[in-house]
């Protein structure tokens, strides 16, 4: 049997008894019930990552438990995404209650940030490739300050036994995949960094490559004194130290204190949930651009696009320009919702998706426009560059209770500067670096203390009309996410095509003006077409997701991971 098939065999047993989500202005309405145990499951972007998460489960851990293993797995083998110095959003879904909570782990920005701190002397943005390797680009890290709340309100297991498989795999070390490989042959900047440069050298000072072994006994250390000490081991003592120290440091050292990490604190915050076909799909709210996901998914559904499939070039017209609508409102007017004012329920409004989808003509728009939705300020032209990066992973433990969560340390090897054995992230360069509109006004992602930048990670939860958990999905790859999952949405949903059918369909992603994807996937019909109503797709985003998904289908689970990674799903025992 095919992989997805073994999966969707194994994943067979769904949860039977689960009341309505929670939305941002409903609670669920039902008492928990009790829920029958199934077969527990890893989806992963790295083996060895799925591997760590499934020995918790197998030892009665819960979904909470084994996200703490398979993020200090990856922080090791896949550091160039995601790590124990970055951010992450989580998605849970609690199994006897039937609640969906979204743990907000986005990095903020220091106490002594300045909204200029992107600017030169001369007052105008600094070179990119100079800013993702600055100390300034650092944000307070959240990730694990997120999983560690989710596991103190869900764990079962004691948090000293959740990373030994990690510990154990730093100090043995690990065959560099041909991913993590192929990396190290590219030109990042941060690859250039003493850190990173020291970190990757062979004996003979040449750069490591895919094959061979690599050890890191200084995270075996850290994650030793994390599994004593617990979070306090990275926001306070001598880790947090260092970390103020690179951060600090020249060129454009940044301002983060030991006060910063200290006082760092994940937030729990309600999903933005909204109808999509037969589902309830709940996202994060802002900073996350999950409402402007579920934008997309409500202008698809006002075309005819779920009559269509994968080879026909009007099908991916629609996507097209429903993409290019929403990445438009979600430019404009997305940034931290408590310091910005987000238009949520004006996006969502029926009325206003109507609006935008009677937009789509035959022929591609010749440029596109922010929306003006209830609730909205005055549009703002975007300002923020946000790199591609980041890892997205799926859990579910033998209560039903399931965790969809995407994790990042934002581009490649985030600042290339490391402490204890891992990089730190880069986050702050999802600000806009110019804080101020032409007209004056400020831009609505601008830099301010205690801040967290605009993200486009969309971890989702998708529940059927009884509040029954019915899919997880998630992906890497900076704005392209919203794509990328909502590429895969359509192939799986509105085209019917299994999990693993759906990844693979090729990626278009369409903002701005100029559309780009994975030109040489497409069928030359397609592009032909594609051009005929003026999408020119080029090559550039697209080659580079990172989905994993799963839907309940007729009581079965067919689950996937995206083709283009080294991901794996592994389920467990009853």
């Amino acid at each position: 049997m095919s992989l997805p098939r073994i999966c969707a065999a194994a994943f067979a047993l769904v949860l039977a008894s689960c009341t309505a989500v929670t939305t941002p202005v409903a609670p669920a309405a039902s008492p928990p019930q009790a829920v029958e145990t199934v077969e527990p499951f890893v989806i992963a972007a790295n083996p060895l990552a799925a591997q760590a998460g499934m020995e918790v489960l197998e030892r009665g851990g819960s979904a909470a438990d084994a996200a703490l293993a398979v993020q200090a797995m990856l922080s090791l083998v896949e550091p160039q995404s995601s790590g124990m110095g970055g951010g992450a959003f989580l998605n849970y879904f609690d199994a006897a209650s039937g609640e969906v909570t979204i743990y907000d782990g986005r990095e903020t920005a220091p106490a002594q940030a300045s909204r200029t701190m992107f600017l030169d002397n001369a007052g105008q943005p600094l070179n990119f490739r100079d800013a993702v390797v600055s100390g300034r680009a650092t944000g307070v890290p959240g990730a694990v300050a997120a999983l560690a709340l989710l596991h103190e309100e869900h764990g079962l297991l004691p948090w000293d036994g959740l990373f030994d498989r990690a510990i154990a795999t730093a100090e043995q070390g690990f065959v560099i995949s041909p991913r993590l490989g192929g990396f190290l042959t590219r030109d990042y900047p941060q690859l250039a960094q003493p850190d990173a440069a020291a970190y990757f050298s062979r004996p003979d000072g040449t750069r490591m490559q895919t094959g061979d072994v690599l050890r890191n006994p200084a995270y075996a250390g850290f994650l030793r004194r994390l599994s004593e000490h617990g979070v306090e081991a990275l926001y306070r003592g001598s880790t947090a130290a260092q970390i103020v120290q690179r951060t600090r440091e020249a060129p454009l050292g940044g301002s983060m204190t030991m006060a910063d990490l200290a006082n760092y604190r994940p937030v729990r915050r309600q999903p933005v949930c909204a109808p999509w076909h037969q589902y309830r799909v709940c996202a994060p709210p802002p900073p996350s651009s999950g409402a402007a996901m579920l934008e997309l998914l409500g202008l698809l559904e006002r075309t005819d696009i779920a009559t269509r499939g994968p080879d026909d070039p009007q099908a991916w017209y629609l996507f097209a320009e429903a993409s290019r609508l929403m990445y438009a409102d979600r430019d404009a007017y997305f940034g931290d919702g408590d310091f910005v004012q987000v238009p949520v329920t004006g996006l969502l409004d029926p009325a206003y998706l109507d609006a935008r989808a009677a937009l789509i003509g035959p022929q591609a728009a010749a440029t596109v426009t922010a929306g003006h939705p209830a609730g909205a300020p005055m549009a703002m032209a975007d300002l923020t560059r946000e790199p591609a990066g980041t890892s997205h992973f799926i859990v579910r433990d033998r209560q039903g209770n399931v965790l969809s969560i995407t994790t990042t340390v934002e581009s490649i090897f985030g600042t290339g500067r490391m402490v204890d054995g891992f990089f730190l992230n880069n986050q702050l360069t999802d600000f806009a670096f110019n804080p101020l509109q032409p007209n004056g006004e400020e831009a609505p992602n601008a830099v301010a203390p205690g801040k967290r930048p605009r993200s486009s990670m969309v971890p989702l939860i998708l529940l059927d009309s009884q509040g029954h958990f019915a899919g997880a999905i998630g992906s890497a790859g900076g704005n392209s996410i919203l794509a990328y999952v909502g590429k895969t949405l359509v192939a799986a949903v509105d085209w019917g095509l299994p999990m693993q059918q759906a990844l693979a369909q090729p990626n278009l992603v369409a903002r701005g003006d100029r559309p780009m994807g994975e030109v040489g996937a497409f069928d030359p019909s397609v592009l032909a077409g594609l051009a005929e109503r003026g999408i020119d797709l080029a090559p550039g985003q697209g080659e580079d997701s990172g989905v994993h998904g799963v839907l309940i289908r007729d009581g079965h689970v067919d689950g996937g991971y995206d083709p283009r990674r080294e991901g794996v799903v592994l389920v467990g025992t009853r």
